[in-house]
This record gives structure tokens, C-alpha cells and sequence, in this order.
């Protein structure tokens, strides 16, 4: 008989909450049509998309009118990659390992004549503020940073970075992707140009996200077609997947500190056991603040691979710490990027808690672990 499966792999995504889903079905049939439409059944579904922005700017310190709807993440961040950089040369600073979509929308940015210029960070995974100061800021044109890192869980403080950003008149893109539903963010305190976010990462649904964009900041939009989000996005708002991601937003505000304290529990009690029962281990970012759900950890010696597999068929599902690119394993650029040795990137595995995981599901997946860590390290010797 299979054990009962455990999902500690929140980061990737997350299940949608009950309530947001009976919300996305009550507007499914109340809030269906196309809210530009100017029949009686458009205007039934303008007001569910107005008083979603409204919700969705207060909760992360915006205005409403910067609240532009997207599919998700990725297409937020390459919207304002693209739309911040689109006929401009000089030169777009990231953090070295950050996420794909930013590193990816860079690289065709590059391609177009931009040049890029490396934010390094220490061991901990935290930017170093001493670089700074070296940044060539009257080339740069775009500066794009991760608040809180999808793997690591390291959150950065931006507020030199910012300050200087702001000084320099140079836009500051944020990727909060991880951050927001799991943390509090404002966009007005972090004084940032733009910033990313998308639903599933917070218990809402799959294909919808958003990107605050600083009022005043004329953005050429990424999708042509129409004059849909003030002619900054085009494509009919799905209001019903919208609605979705307001109700999961609201839910993490409602109750922040409590949903926080209990993630972060589990996530500690995770991490003490495996590093009491399974050593030697590495936990990455341990000197650094990080997301309360997040645990990225090495069995230096074993593989991570290895590892993934003997945990899912012991019905415990976590993600690599290394990515697979070519047919093989190849470190984690986020790990690299911290100094970690090639080893330890490769037995680096991470597990991510979220509000609807218990202490008794960690406990028996902590049990699980040990006996798949000690299984493996006796194979290898």
C-alpha cells in the first residue's frame, strides 16, 4: 500500500484554497463576461474587477491605478524587462541567480545591444552593499533584483539599493513572485518602478499574476490587441481567475502573523530534525532572513536526484536544489552564486511548507527523509 502523500513543495505551487475557489465559481456565473462590454452582463462584471484592484492595491501599498493584470510572474517580469528597456542601450543590472524568467527576458534584452552587469551576493545569499558604488549607474537602465528567492528563500533588504535607484533615476524592477502571499510587501515602501507577482505561489489560481507599475511610468505594453488595463496589457481580463487571486490575497492579510508563525514552525521543525538525524547537512541562506516556508538543504555526499526520487516513491514531494539542463545535473546558479561547492550544489534538495501542511504531516515526512537519507548514505559507503 503507498504511504500517504506528502506535498512540502509550495514554492513551485501551491493548492488553491476552498474559498477562493468557491469565489472563482460564484463569479464564473455572476461575473462571466467581458467586463469592457457595455451590456448589462459587462457591467455586472466591471465593478467584481474594480473592487479586486482596489483590494489587491491596498494590501500591497499601491495605488489601484498601478495595478496592471497579467497571466502570471513570468509574464510580468518580461513585460516590464522589455517595456523598461525596448529601443534603449546601456546596461541592466540582476542579481546573480536569479530567477529564469528575469535571467531569460535579460538575455533577450542583451541581445537587442544591452549589456549586463552581475549584483553579487555572499555566502548567506545576501546582496553585498559594498558593489554598489562600482555600479556604472549613468549607463545603467534598468536595475532587477529578487525580494525573496524561489529556492533559498533568502529575502534581500532593497533599501540602499533602492534609495540609490531612486537617486540615480534608474528603474528598479522587483521580482516578489515568492514574496507576496507568503510576507508583507509594499510597493510604496520599497520604492520600487515595477514589481512582479503571481497567484498560484499564494493559494490562488494558475494563469493570472500582476505587475505594479509606478504611476507616471509609461510602460510600451508586451501584448498588442487591445486597450484592456489602460492600454498597458492586452487580452480580455479573465475576471473569475482574478477575483480568485484577490480572495487568496485577502485571506493571507487577514491573518498574516498567525499563518506566519505556524509555517515557520513547521519549517523549523523540519530543518532541526534533519539537521539533528540525517548529517552532515548545509542549509543554504541559514544567516540570512528567509521566507518562513522555505528550506533548501545539502546531504553533502549523496545525490540530489537520488534524493527526489526515493522521496516521491516514499510519497514526500520537494524540488532539486540543481536544475537539469542537457540531459545532466547542473548546480543551482543561485547556490554557485553563494560560493557553494559543486558537491554540495548537487546534494541540495528544498522543501516548502505552506499554512495547509500540519506539524503531524512534517513530523512523518521528517520520519521519511531520515530513513531515506540514512538508506542512501549506506548504499554509498
Amino acid at each position: 500500500m503507498s504511504p500517504e502523500r506528502i506535498y512540502l513543495d509550495n514554492n513551485a505551487t501551491t493548492q488553491i484554497l476552498s474559498e477562493v475557489a468557491e469565489t472563482m465559481a460564484v463569479t464564473w456565473q455572476t461575473a462571466f463576461a467581458n467586463p469592457g462590454s457595455q451590456h448589462s452582463f459587462g457591467r455586472d462584471a466591471r465593478p467584481v474587477l474594480d473592487r479586486c484592484r482596489d483590494s489587491i492595491a491596498d494590501i500591497l501599498g499601491a495605488d489601484p491605478s498601478e495595478v496592471i493584470f497579467t497571466s502570471g510572474g513570468t509574464e510580468s517580469i518580461n513585460a516590464a524587462v522589455y517595456g523598461l528597456t525596448l529601443g534603449r542601450t546601456g546596461a541592466i543590472a540582476l542579481t546573480s541567480g536569479e530567477h529564469p524568467a528575469t535571467t531569460a527576458a535579460c538575455e533577450r534584452a542583451r541581445q537587442t545591444g544591452l549589456r549586463l552587469v552581475t549584483l553579487h551576493v555572499d555566502a548567506a545569499g545576501r546582496l553585498l552593499d559594498n558593489q554598489y558604488d562600482d555600479l556604472p549607474w549613468n549607463d545603467l537602465k534598468l536595475v532587477t533584483v529578487i525580494l525573496a528567492h524561489n529556492e533559498t528563500g533568502v529575502i534581500q533588504d532593497l533599501s540602499q539599493l533602492s534609495a540609490l535607484c531612486a537617486k540615480h533615476r534608474v528603474p528598479l524592477l522587483i521580482d516578489a513572485v515568492q514574496a507576496v502571499g507568503k510576507i508583507p510587501v509594499s510597493f510604496r515602501e520599497l520604492n520600487a518602478t515595477a514589481l512582479a507577482f503571481g497567484a498560484h505561489k499564494f493559494h490562488g489560481p494558475r494563469g493570472v499574476g500582476g505587475l505594479l507599475l509606478r504611476r507616471g511610468v509609461q510602460l510600451p505594453p508586451l501584448l498588442d490587441g487591445g486597450h484592456q488595463e489602460s492600454g498597458r496589457r492586452a487580452g480580455t481580463e479573465p475576471v473569475p481567475l482574478i477575483a480568485g487571486m484577490a480572495k487568496a490575497m485577502e485571506s493571507f492579510a487577514a491573518d498574516q502573523p498567525t499563518h506566519a508563525k505556524h509555517i515557520q514552525a513547521m519549517r523549523d521543525q523540519l530543518q532541526s530534525h534533519l539537521q539533528q538525524h540525517c548529517g552532515p547537512t548545509v542549509v543554504h541562506g541559514i544567516d540570512a532572513p528567509r521566507l518562513p516556508n522555505t528550506l533548501s538543504i545539502a546531504f553533502p555526499g549523496l545525490s540530489g536526484e537520488a534524493i527526489l526520487v526515493n522521496l516521491d516513491l516514499q510519497g514526500v514531494a520537494c524540488s532539486l536544489g540543481s536544475t537539469c539542463a542537457s540531459g545532466s545535473a547542473e548546480p543551482a546558479p543561485a547556490l554557485v552564486a553563494m560560493g557553494c561547492p559543486s558537491d554540495v550544489c548537487l546534494s541540495s534538495v528544498r522543501f516548502s511548507v505552506s499554512r495547509q501542511n500540519t506539524s503531524g504531516e512534517v513530523s512523518e515526512a521528517a520520519r521519511r527523509i531520515q530513513a531515506v537519507i540514512e538508506r542512501l548514505r549506506n548504499l554509498s559507503t
